[in-house]
């Protein structure tokens, strides 16, 4: 089913900035698209008749929420590219703006190629003189006509955006056969890094991120080598734990000794870690290596990450027992020809649960899907990565009418509840075979829940905050529903005072969506333009 971008412009319309009057909003989509993020309110009452409730506990909270996001490959980005201004700028500002659309706050993406990028390369494809290895270190024509472009429209809507940055392959000149085979591997598949260029890659990182930092935009984490178990991508990079310990040693190092504070996240592979005794538990390795070990930069090599292909995200439970202290974030997930990626009935059900839901309650602090626009012959790619992937988005050859996928849905239900900040709490009561959920309380002190119910039935349930304060919601047949719940008290608002009123043409209130010069009725308003906006609620 297409969807127009002019149904996204009237959608917008309607998607608060905040929560209006109302003491809550839902979103709800099913495998039908009879719903499709679509917004009703709810207005704190309990029902009876249905002998259901979840509670809620913002008090006894769990893990701080980072986001949920997108990869922005190079083909993500040459699709965008191809749409017009006004409606690339509609469908960016109706996923990403946190007052005018979904809120999506986290993007992955690649340093140097992957295989959705134009051809096969690195930062640095020369090597320099033994002094100046790096030389030739520069942003490749993917970086600099597509993805940067690209990024600088998303963070101009949402300046908070948060970057990860992972490589699929170091230079091909810094690869040996092995670390007991220092042959030169020449290859841009499979290869180990050379422990005589763990200093020159570490700095090739550095190089990276200031060069992406001169244009504006921040790279918030990295992980050192995407699948690192993975020899037989287009583009790869072997590296067991025992090699990634040493190289992240460097690399915090050359981190910290260039003032930087980027994030390092380990491992980013799959839960079963690809079938290989020798490398279960990776990063719970790498952290008992590092225990009585002393570096700088050892602070920023703050947790690991995990992709779905094989496995059992129950391994997540199983690093945060053993390390508590340490962040798990979801980075990867696909959908394609092999899992009906299409039918969203079938791939909403399965994506909903095991990336949004389950992956939350196992203590991952984001998740972010893999490709964020395909066109409709899953491409541009490159041979030998993946020829089967379908994105998120998949746009039509008129590069205007669009196909949403199960992995926007997912990322947009979590984000238009969820704010970076939230914290994960605990829930105690209603439960029903069929039906998973995850509940947060916001930093504004709005509480979210969102559920999946798998049933082919309605059902309805009571959530209350635990202060005899209720909405009853409503959960259609196989469907996915976001919930953001008021809870600053009493029954509704009676009226809101702003401190600092709009008196220039290029500051305006929003009130919903709907924009105004003066607030008028009762609600929470959005000044928004030059001016930082303040806001006062006074309740009944």
């Amino acid at each position: 089913m297409k969807i127009r971008l002019l149904i996204f412009f009237l959608l917008a319309a309607v998607i608060p900035d905040e929560l209006n009057a109302q003491e809550g909003i839902v979103y709800t989509t099913d495998g039908t698209r009879t719903f499709s993020l679509t917004r009703t309110d709810i207005t704190g009452e309990k029902d009876d008749n249905i002998h259901s409730a979840i509670v809620l506990k913002p008090s006894e909270t769990y893990q701080s929420i980072d986001g949920f996001g997108f990869a922005i490959t190079y083909s993500s980005c040459y699709n965008l590219l191809k749409m017009s201004k006004e409606d690339r700028t509609r469908l960016l500002t109706q996923t990403f703006s946190p007052n005018e659309g979904y809120g999506v706050s986290y993007v992955r993406i690649s340093i140097g190629c992957n295989d959705f990028s134009s051809t096969e390369y690195s930062l640095c494809d020369e090597k320099g003189p033994q002094d100046d290895l790096l030389r030739h270190f520069r942003l490749y024509t993917d970086e600099t006509d597509y993805v940067i472009p690209v990024l600088k429209e998303i963070l101009a809507i949402n300046p908070d955006l948060k970057i990860i940055g992972s490589p699929w392959t170091c230079p091909r000149w810094m690869k040996v056969k092995s670390l007991d085979n220092l042959t030169a591997h020449d290859s841009w598949t499979d290869g180990h890094l050379s422990p005589s260029y763990y200093k020159a890659y570490a700095d090739y990182f550095v190089k990276f991120i200031e060069a992406m930092g001169s244009e504006g935009i921040n790279i918030y984490a990295v992980t050192p080598q995407n699948e690192p178990l993975n020899p037989g991508n287009c583009a790869s990079l072997y590296m067991p734990w025992n090699e990634e310990a040493g190289f992240v040693k460097r690399m915090a190092t050359a981190f910290k000794q260039a003032g930087l504070s980027t994030k390092i996240y380990l491992f980013d592979h799959n839960y079963n870690y690809d079938g290989k005794e020798s490398e279960q538990q990776y990063p719970a390795k790498i952290y008992k290596l590092y225990e009585n070990a002393e570096f700088e930069g050892k602070e920023l090599v703050v947790g690991a990450a995990y992709h779905n292909y094989g496995g059992n995200s129950d391994e997540l439970n199983v690093i945060h027992d053993m390390y508590p202290d340490k962040e798990l974030i979801f980075t990867e997930a696909s959908i394609g020809t092999w899992n009906n990626g299409r039918n969203l009935d079938s791939s909403l059900a399965d994506c909903m649960v095991n990336i949004g839901l389950h992956t939350m309650n196992k203590h991952c602090i984001g998740a972010i899907v893999w490709n964020f626009m395909l066109d409709m012959q899953r491409g541009p790619n490159l041979d030998g990565g993946c020829q089967t992937c379908y994105g998120a988005i998949d746009i039509a050859d008129d590069y205007k009418s669009y196909t949403l996928n199960s992995h926007y849905y997912v990322i947009c239900h979590l984000s238009a509840v969820v704010r970076p900040g939230a914290c994960r709490i605990a829930t105690e009561g209603w439960w029903y075979n069929g039906v998973t959920y995850t509940a947060y309380r916001n930093p504004d002190g709005t509480l979210a829940v969102v559920f999946y119910n798998a049933n082919h039935r309605q059902l309805k349930v009571n959530i209350t905050d635990g202060e005899n304060r209720y909405n009853q919601v409503s959960l259609p047949p196989r469907a996915a529903v976001s919930v953001l719940m008021n809870t600053n008290g009493g029954t509704g608002l009676q009226s809101v005072r702003v401190a600092s009123p709009c008196k220039d043409a290029e500051c305006y209130y929003t009130l919903a969506g709907v924009r105004t010069s003066t607030p008028a009725t009762p609600g929470i308003y959005i000044c928004q333009g030059k001016k930082s906006y303040t806001k006062e609620i006074v309740r009944k």
